[in-house]
């Protein structure tokens, strides 16, 4: 009876060990089916074909639905840190903050009209930052302004932390974001993206208090080199990331794409854009704002904005060198200074204009150079009494890398995902290889303990 027992037991071994075996050999498998699941950096964002509908604006993963209110009373409260989304009509909606006395405050709105809607240079967006009394604080509103076409438009009011400043204490504190159109504009409620970001206190006396006296303000000396494919996203949720070079991509009459762009304490950035020859119908046209180029700051407020016209041949737009990031630029008077403050993600959006329609075909896209230049730093950080990283500002290794390999949020999102899932299945792998192992000698032991009893 024990050797009938022996000999069960032997086989027994044999089959787990072999089952042990048949799953450590599908591990790599599963690796590589993890890995293949990751992005392409090349893949397109929002992309639609000839002759669609322009894509739409891709909304921030999660956003949480609200309600502004047209006054104080009963406002909703917004989170620091959550995306939210309402709606908003010429007029006012108001929304409730809870503050602290330890941070600077951005709360950013991007309104997004339907392609093709009517808008007018006297139609614009304003956010607001004020004290329960219903005082504005320093430096709001902040505003932006729509030209001839109705694209993503983002701007940022603020609580900015300065020692004896207004709007310091913590408490109850109010949001108010106002659209203004026209009377032959469309008035229409259109889709609001709503922010709020908190930049945490720097240690006590390790910051400027002052604005920079100078700053090298030399024109950009933009890169030549051969371009590299790369698709825009369509606002800020999937902006495509990049670094210096020169990227191609196509645009059509009415779209905005958007990039960006990590800019690191002390750097600065170069932008110019060129759209090419496009296929014409008519002998003869002109857009006056045909090509338009926007670069918005870390917290979505507009820092530099430059148009030029466009008859379906060759144009081209470039900004002035932003001034170097630095803290104490939040205290200069210049506007396109004042906003360069945070080391981040700095976006950049190129339009081409919905006239140009009117003398091209739709149907195919013109094509468009972006080159960016960033130099300088990276210098000394502030002391921040706590991570600004978590905050959603500065630089660090995981952005160069997004940059470097030109993915969006979502794919960079997806690319981690993907690499813990990896460290996992190895980890899985190493410790049932080490499990198998001594299964497999348990096996052959007790097959020779059982071949020397027989």
């Amino acid at each position: 009876m024990d050797r009938v027992r022996r000999r069960r037991r032997a086989p027994l071994a044999g089959a787990t060990a072999l089952g042990l075996l048949a799953w450590l050999a599908w591990l790599p498998g599963a690796a590589h089916a993890v890995q293949a699941a990751g992005p392409s950096a090349g893949a397109s964002a929002g992309s639609s074909g000839p002759g669609g509908a322009l894509p739409a604006y891709r909304p921030a993963d999660g956003a949480k639905p609200v309600r502004g209110t047209a006054s104080t009373a009963d406002a909703p409260l917004l989170e620091v840190g959550t995306h939210y989304e309402d709606t908003l009509a010429p007029g006012e909606r108001v929304y409730r903050l809870g503050l602290d006395d330890a941070s600077s405050v951005y709360v950013s709105a991007v309104l997004r009209p339907p392609a093709g809607a009517k808008v007018g240079y006297g139609d614009d967006l304003e956010v607001e930052v004020m004290t329960s009394g219903g005082r504005s604080c320093p430096y709001n509103p902040g505003r932006a302004s729509f030209g001839y076409d109705a694209v993503p438009l983002g701007t940022a009011g603020h609580r900015r932390l300065e020692e004896d400043g207004e709007c310091q204490a913590a408490g109850t504190y109010y949001a108010k974001v106002t659209r203004t159109a026209g009377k032959d504009s469309d008035r229409a409620a259109w889709p609001v993206e709503l922010l709020v970001m908190r930049e945490p206190a720097p240690a006590a006396g390790t910051a400027p208090t002052a604005a920079p006296s100078v700053w090298p303000s030399a024109s950009p000396t933009l890169p030549g080199t051969d371009p590299v494919a790369r698709t825009g996203g369509t606002g800020f949720n999937d902006a495509r990331a990049l670094g210096s070079g020169v990227w191609r991509d196509d645009l059509r009459p009415g779209q905005t794409r958007f990039y960006r762009v990590p800019l690191d304490w002390g750097q600065q950035l170069g932008i110019g854009a060129e759209i090419a020859k496009a296929r014409m119908t008519k002998d003869y046209g002109s857009a006056s704002n045909g090509l338009t180029v926007t670069l918005y700051s870390p917290y979505r407020a507009l820092v530099e904005s430059k148009d030029t016209s466009y008859d379906g041949k060759q144009a081209a737009v470039t900004l002035p060198k932003t001034a170097p990031v630095a803290y104490e630029n939040r205290f200069s008077d210049a506007t396109e200074v004042r906003p360069v403050r945070l080391a981040g993600w700095y976006y950049v959006a190129v339009t081409l204009g919905g006239k140009v329609g009117e003398f091209t075909e739709d149907a195919t896209p013109v094509p468009l150079t972006l080159r960016l230049d960033v130099t300088g730093g990276p210098a000394k950080a502030p002391a921040y009494k706590e991570s600004l990283t978590a905050a959603g500002f500065g630089v660090g290794q995981a952005d160069r890398a997004a940059a470097k390999e030109g993915l969006t949020a979502p794919e960079a999102a997806a690319a981690r995902d993907d690499a813990s899932a990896m460290r996992v299945v190895a980890g899985a792998g190493f410790g049932t290889g080490t499990v198998l192992l001594l299964v497999l000698g348990g096996w052959i032991l007790l097959a020779r303990r059982g071949g020397a009893r027989t």
